[in-house]
């Protein structure tokens, strides 16, 4: 069996209030950390330094760091690379807000050991703290997603937490359109639906704590999200022989 070596990949801008304690989490856990300072400022910038610095976790802990802000995709996108480019077969993507229920981190491992090639995704489960414009937008994101797949493969496409196959990831968002911003979570799914990546997915609390630290820009996002959703569909009519004989025959045609 090829090995499975995870890590957790964080994106962080401006998160320094709460980064620690989701370091802390994922540490104690026995699972290594490299965060992605995307052009924060420099009190978080600070909080990180502090963070890889620490004395006995430092084998744990890799700091990347980006100059100048690139939005929360282009983050991932580095932190998988240096993911890699360290000796890990696989990460587990963590916002650095504490939305995620970090208790769910052995859960997704051991689905992931026991399917080393599938993305393990979040299927998020809300609280009555959730905003009604995050649900709403999300169903109408899951509708574009059923489109540009021409299928329900993927219940949700927005959700945050869950674990790359780094061998089947770095080809993608290496070669193809993935969005650097908040549009990223969303292409990198449906981009590997389109090649035949198996997915699993595992119920997962999503919490939106008070005073919590968003960088979603409402307007801003949503725009680029829905040029994304147009970039992807056109992507799938040129890929919907493909897609619709996969769908016939069960299988994934060349």
């Amino acid at each position: 069996m090829a090995p499975h070596k995870l890590c957790a990949v964080i994106p962080v801008f401006n998160h320094g209030g709460t980064v620690s304690a989701v370091v802390a989490q994922l540490t104690a856990q026995g699972l290594p950390c490299v965060l992605v300072d995307d052009g924060s400022d420099p009190a978080c910038a600070a909080v990180l330094d502090q963070l890889a610095a620490q004395p006995g976790m430092r084998p744990d802990i890799r700091l990347v760091r980006r100059a100048v802000n690139g939005g929360k995709g282009a983050a991932v996108q580095d932190g998988l690379r240096a993911a890699s480019a360290l000796g890990y077969t696989h990460a587990l993507q963590v916002d650095a807000d504490g939305q995620h229920a970090l208790q769910d981190v052995t859960a997704f491992s051991s689905a992931s050991r026991a399917r080393p090639d599938a993305v393990i995704c979040g299927a998020p489960v809300y609280g009555d703290d959730v905003p009604r414009s995050r649900l709403y937008g999300r169903w109408l994101t899951r509708v574009w997603v059923w489109i540009n797949t021409l299928s329900f493969d993927i219940p949700d496409a927005m959700c945050g937490f869950r674990i790359y196959p780094l061998a089947g990831v770095l080809p993608v968002i290496d070669g193809a359109h993935v969005g650097r911003r908040m549009d990223f979570d969303i292409a990198i799914l449906v981009r590997l639906h389109w090649r035949g990546m198996p997915m699993a997915w595992l119920p997962t609390r999503v919490v939106y704590p008070e005073g919590g630290i968003s960088h979603f820009k409402g307007l801003q996002d949503n725009l680029l999200i829905s040029r994304m959703h147009a970039r992807l569909f056109f992507g799938m009519l040129a890929r919907s022989p493909a897609l619709l004989w996969r769908r016939l025959t069960g299988s994934v045609r060349p």
